[in-house]
């Protein structure tokens, strides 16, 4: 299988360890565009997504929460239309962020997602420009913050 920008399979594993480690290149692999598995808290959930930034303020995601997965890859499989959800989750809500790698023989997400589409992932998670914008301007930049709450 050949790798695609998006789908985390560049990653290769620690041959002592087993554990993932990125290719000489790639030593940030959170990086936009880098499909996760984000737990938060209060409420506790799940979500799978494409990074679309990440900051010390949060993290902006285009996907959908994990427990919807199965019903959304049916709905692209059967050409329905499917526009991803594009949200931002403060710092204080994420409890962890996973890569969605395969877990020895178990497929990713990401690679289930292709097996019952056809689609990439990560062209199925692209948001569109507008809606990519609209979530960089939830992430408040240095010095914003206060500006807001003085408002």
């Amino acid at each position: 299988m050949r790798a695609s920008p998006g789908d985390n399979l560049t990653m290769g594993n620690d041959s002592l360890s087993g554990r993932p480690t990125a290719p000489p290149q790639a030593r940030e692999p959170f990086l936009p565009g880098a499909l996760v598995i984000a737990t938060l808290s209060n409420p506790r959930e799940k979500f799978w997504g494409m990074i679309l930034a990440l900051a010390s303020e949060g993290l902006s995601l285009s996907g959908a929460e994990l427990s919807s997965f199965e019903d959304l890859a049916v709905r692209v499989r059967d050409g329905e239309p499917f526009t991803p959800a594009v949200v931002f989750f403060p710092m204080h809500r994420i409890e962890r962020v996973d890569l969605d790698l395969p877990d020895g023989s178990l497929p990713s997400l990401s690679q289930r997602f292709l097996a019952k589409t056809g689609l990439q992932p990560s062209a199925a998670l692209a948001p569109s420009p507008g809606a990519q914008e609209k979530a960089g301007d939830d992430i408040p930049s240095a010095g914003s913050h206060a500006s807001k709450e003085r408002a």
